[in-house]
């Protein structure tokens, strides 16, 4: 059992299904799901958090950076890969929600860290309304949401007492 209650075998049957997800999303985008991208999928599906790219590089050690880059550039316009872009102009990848889960995020605007959460069912519905209508309003197809909450961690707050965004 894995620490969230999950044997083995159920996490690695999910791991296979989104392989096949990811394998078919890059197909209809004339994409092949190489060995390197398929290593940097499993490194964003085994990571449980946002990654950076010096950080998806040490967890890939057989992959160079210059392989890894242009493998995520690649998952990223394919809608495999999320970007998440900090104040500081790091930027995090993970899985896209096509691929993953649904989530938001919590983003620290002094330290970069990236906190993932879940909003409740009655929240995402209502969040869904209302983008769903201001899109259609537009003229847009809206397909999906993301919400990036910016702000300050714990730590970060304890250092001082900030509150223009500035350090």
């Amino acid at each position: 059992m894995t620490g969230d209650g999950v044997s083995a075998a159920q996490s690695r049957h999910g791991a296979d299904e989104v392989h096949d997800k990811v394998r078919r999303w890059l197909a209809r985008r004339n994409q092949r799901y190489t060995s390197g991208r398929r290593r940097l999928v499993d490194t964003m599906l085994g990571s449980g958090k946002p990654l950076t790219l010096p950080e998806i590089v040490s967890l890939t050690p057989d992959l160079p950076q210059s392989s890894a880059y242009r493998n995520l550039d690649v998952l990223e316009r394919c809608g495999v890969a999320r970007r998440i872009s900090t104040g500081a102009g790091h930027s995090y990848f993970e899985l896209a929600e096509p691929i993953g889960h649904h989530h938001h995020h919590l983003v620290c605007v002094d330290c970069d860290r990236i906190a993932d959460i879940v909003l409740s069912e009655r929240f995402e519905s209502l969040a869904d309304q209302q983008l769903g209508k201001a899109a259609s309003e537009a003229g847009f197809q809206l397909t999906h949401h993301s919400i990036d909450l910016y702000g300050r961690c714990p730590g970060c707050q304890s250092c001082g007492d900030r509150t223009d965004g500035e350090a």
